[in-house]
């Protein structure tokens, strides 16, 4: 049924009060409409837009190749049966306008759909020319290649600038994440810090700071070369025989903790537990690292401080309850500079303000089977969802979390600064839908130029109140007021980082787009705007704006 409404769009806040210390509560993904297409068909749905993709790519990136991914066209046929043939698929992808495959699959094949008529030497001629024209550019064919005055000098000396390496620290300072910081006890004074003990496999291995896919870096500045920057008298123990842990020096690491005045460790994952083609089937950290990470805590003199270097998420609900682990700190896998941007953090010469970027989830998690992959929870069957948008089940730490040395408050502070009546007034003659009970506006029916007369700005103003200058980000969620019918519990419309003096306060900007924010996709697949209210929200604090059929 429909009805023939004029949407009105008003607003109302609901304030709070200060927030603490930079915490945030979300995750990592968008709205799916999958649900709507027939799950049989998904294969040649994402086929048929693949192909059209590479068209499209031809048509617009003149004087330049096509490139798949590694074995892109063997699963093409081999695994999504797209094709009946290699030959098929080979041609397929070439006629489309792809021009070059990782991997072996169209040397292989290529011969043999000529053979059958499928390609043509015109067809091979058009790849080649494009790759070969891109070389020609490149002045590979213009004599010694050293010589060319472009290309031939590039070395190390052009990679390892001091620009670049500055970029590298910031990316690796930016990433940090402090999860617990229990008294207060970091930043440490490190005039105070008689003695250390650095223990852990990922301590003084430069390939635990770099993840999946790297070139070799400029230098490697490990964790414990990080703490030697600032101490003098370090003490190092690996601690296992590899992230692994499968072998621990249990007993020795614990007595060198026993005589040391503050303990660091660093545990994790390396890229023997997750890579491409390598999934963890436990969220718990590898080996005896739990039974050593206790030990070591139980004979240090005071609360031991805790990095984890890995790239997904572990469950160290031990660490989170244990008094004798002072502080956790994950740092992904920081790069080159990751062992000075850790030590920066620990000594108080950077203020963390990093956020976790996907959900923690426990290691009871791992019962959920990986092929089902559902976003929504199903009470009915104990099924819990998947990313803070849906996941109703416990969490070892939410998505967005991350804790700084200083304290901050946000709040909504403006938002639709229109008149009331301009939103009333703006789609006179829009009908509304209504589908499984909900009433909606379809945005394809908006259209672009209401759309963007309905976009609005929200400001939230920032706080630091210290101790340390810092910088902070702000994240700006969408609330509905139910979530039925397969709406999310919220969903992260943007965050915004901004660098704060202590005792500065800062109004950062949001630029809202209802017809981009607000709206969902229906089971049907139709992207729509629910009439009534949507929040806006930063933490508990939340903006009302309603679309009224």
């Amino acid at each position: 049924m429909a009805s023939r409404r004029a949407p009105t769009l008003t607003c109302s806040r609901r304030p709070s009060g200060e927030t603490g210390a930079s915490t945030g509560e979300s995750d990592d993904l968008t709205s799916d409409g999958s649900h709507a297409r027939d799950p049989s068909r998904l294969s040649s749905y994402h086929d048929v837009l693949l192909i059209s993709s590479i068209r499209v790519l031809a048509a617009c990136l003149l004087r330049r190749y096509i490139a798949s991914d590694c074995d892109a066209v063997a699963i093409m046929r081999d695994a999504q049966r797209y094709t009946q043939t290699p030959e098929d698929a080979v041609a397929v992808a070439l006629k489309a306008g792809l021009d070059m495959n990782c991997g072996t699959y169209m040397q292989q094949h290529a011969a043999a759909a000529i053979q059958q008529g499928k390609l043509t030497e015109e067809d091979i001629d058009r790849a080649l020319k494009n790759l070969f024209a891109i070389r020609m550019r490149l002045g590979h064919f213009d004599g010694e290649p050293r010589s060319n005055s472009l290309y031939g000098g590039l070395g190390a000396d052009d990679i390892c600038t001091p620009e670049h390496r500055s970029l590298a620290l910031e990316a690796a300072l930016d990433g940090i994440v402090l999860l617990k910081n229990d008294a207060g006890i970091l930043p440490l004074d490190r005039t105070a810090v008689a003695s250390a003990a650095v223990i852990g496999p990922n301590a003084n291995d430069g390939l635990a700071l770099i993840g999946n896919y790297f070139g070799p870096p400029c230098e490697s500045i490990t964790p414990l070369r990080g703490i030697q920057g600032y101490l003098k008298n370090v003490r190092f123990l690996a601690g296992c025989n590899s992230a692994a842990c499968d072998v621990a020096a249990t007993e020795q690491a614990a007595a060198v903790a026993s005589s040391s005045d503050y303990v660091f460790l660093f545990m994790g994952l390396s890229q023997k537990q997750e890579s491409e083609g390598r999934d963890r089937t436990s969220l718990l950290l590898p080996g005896e690292q739990q039974n050593l990470i206790t030990a070591v805590a139980d004979a240090a003199t005071r609360p031991v401080i805790l990095v984890l270097l890995t790239g997904g998420p572990v469950d160290i609900t031990f660490a989170q309850t244990n008094p004798k682990i002072g502080a956790i700190l994950w740092a992904g896998y920081p790069g080159q500079a990751g062992g000075q941007a850790i030590a920066k953090v620990l000594f108080g010469d950077h203020n963390p303000g990093g956020r976790l970027p996907v959900t923690w989830y426990p290691e009871e998690f791992t019962k959920v089977p990986m092929t089902d992959m559902r976003m929504r929870a199903d009470p009915a069957t104990g099924y819990p969802g998947r990313s803070y948008r849906f996941y109703q089940g416990k969490t070892v730490y939410k998505f967005g979390y991350g804790l700084s040395y200083s304290k901050y408050s946000r709040r909504l502070v403006s938002g639709a600064g229109k008149p009331e009546a301009s939103y009333r007034n703006l789609l006179p003659d829009l009908r509304t839908t209504t589908f499984e009970g909900d009433e909606s506006y379809h945005v394809e029916e908006i259209g672009k130029d209401a759309c963007e007369q309905l976009k609005f700005p929200a400001v939230v103003e920032v706080q630091n109140h210290g101790p340390m200058d810092g910088k902070h980000s702000v994240f700006m969620y969408l609330r509905w007021p139910n979530a039925k019918g397969g709406r999310p519990k919220t969903e992260l419309i943007e965050f915004r980082s901004q660098q704060l003096k202590v005792g500065e306060k800062a109004n950062i900007r949001f630029d809202i787009s209802p017809c981009e924010h607000f709206s969902r996709a229906r089971g049907d697949g139709k992207k729509v705007i629910d009439v009534g209210s949507h929040y806006l929200m930063v933490d508990k604090d939340e903006l009302e704006i309603r679309f009224d059929g």
